[in-house]
């Protein structure tokens, strides 16, 4: 039975629950193509989050299952380390969420491959994690998300302290790698060798700001402060630097409704869309921060009501059989690679626009399980 809230002066439904049952039965299985993808284990972990509150062992049944079918004798089905990309590592958060829950062994085998990746990634000469092999001396937001706070977490897990300033340089590095001092926003990428085509040759940036890049890099922000020692050197810096992008992102908020374009600070551009997954994680990294106390209610409380209000009226519907749609997704976004993706307007216009990609429902049952929390706080 759907328990139904009011808050914010509206009947809302349980979202958290609704969504989580619709994976449970629209999608028992996460991949079909049988790939390891970064954005299946985004979704894992919004599962891991609504079980840990709910305790429906449905949802940790799910996450087992759909782990297990790529994990078999230490090895990991799709998995190509010399690939050297970032988006390997992320599934290994779902994997750490299981290790905690059974400590079976044959996690923590997988989860050292994926640590091992990263001791042996390549960096570039300011010691930042190349994003892929096929993308060399490049820095992306979405890299921090993916890497970097696997990096920590498994770290703190298995209570080894030797990589920790590393982490944090990680984030310092590429802060500082990608920031426009006049806007305050982090451009999607930066090229530190300043050798590709679509990079800026003085800067290296990125010719645009795309919203998802910085929606991955301030929830990678939020939680990563959460498995990083309190006193450890930089950690404060980090702390900064996540108020100074979230303030950053507040002056191109759509004022109406507190979301987000897809290209983010163009909002009055024709073709120009609001986007939900890149708002969804941002108002997730918000919802958290303020849980954890990295932000101040004061300040954030009311945007956050106002942009989660409306990011389920712009961007969630539900379809006949009652399950739970997750609206206006941009498919990918990137730059280089084999279709020459330039970072333009009109590239980030051209790319598909589509509904259900874990990379919209990840930060929707995230979203919805930290606003459950606050209702019942």
């Amino acid at each position: 039975m759907i328990i139904l809230y009011r808050q914010y002066g509206t009947i809302r439904t349980d979202w958290s629950t609704k969504a989580a049952n619709t994976m449970i039965n629209r999608e028992p299985e996460m991949n079909l193509k049988g790939k390891w993808e970064y954005e299946d284990g985004l979704m894992l972990n919004g599962m891991y989050a609504i079980y840990k509150d709910t305790h429906n062992t449905a949802y940790l049944d799910y996450i087992k299952h759909n782990i297990d079918e790529f994990i078999a004798d230490g090895k990991i089905k799709s998995y190509h380390r010399d690939e050297w990309s970032l988006d390997f590592i992320n599934n290994g958060k779902a994997v750490l969420d299981l290790y905690d829950e059974t400590h079976d062994e044959k996690y923590k085998q997988i989860a050292d491959i994926l640590y091992d990746q990263l001791l042996q990634q390549p960096r570039t000469d300011t010691n930042v994690f190349w994003h892929k092999q096929i993308y060399p001396n490049q820095i992306w937001l979405d890299g921090l998300y993916m890497g970097s706070v696997f990096y920590a977490r498994y770290q703190k897990t298995f209570n080894i302290t030797d990589h920790l300033e590393d982490v944090v340089h990680q984030f310092l590095g590429s802060y500082e790698a990608t920031l426009d001092a006049k806007t305050g926003l982090c451009y999607h990428a930066t090229d530190i060798s300043r050798k590709a085509f679509w990079c800026d040759p003085q800067t290296g940036h990125s010719p645009h700001f795309w919203t998802r890049s910085i929606g991955w890099y301030v929830m990678a922000m939020v939680d990563v402060l959460e498995y990083l020692p309190t006193d450890i050197k930089g950690r404060d810096q980090v702390l900064d630097n996540l108020h100074n992008l979230l303030s950053a992102l507040r002056q191109v908020a759509d004022p109406q409704t507190n979301l987000w374009y897809q290209v983010t600070d163009e909002g009055d551009r024709p073709m120009n869309y609001l986007e939900s997954s890149g708002s969804l994680m941002i108002l997730n990294a918000i919802a958290k921060g303020l849980r954890m106390g990295y932000l101040d209610e004061t300040d954030w409380g009311d945007f956050l009501a106002t942009g989660y209000e409306n990011a389920l009226q712009q961007f969630i519907s539900i379809d006949r059989h009652d399950y739970v749609n997750v609206n206006k997704i941009a498919h990918v976004g990137g730059l280089g690679g084999a279709n020459k993706r330039d970072g333009s307007f009109a590239y980030y216009m051209s790319e598909p626009i589509v509904t259900n990609d874990h990379k919209g429902v990840g930060p929707f049952l995230l979203l919805t399980n930290e606003m459950k929390k606050r209702l019942n706080h």
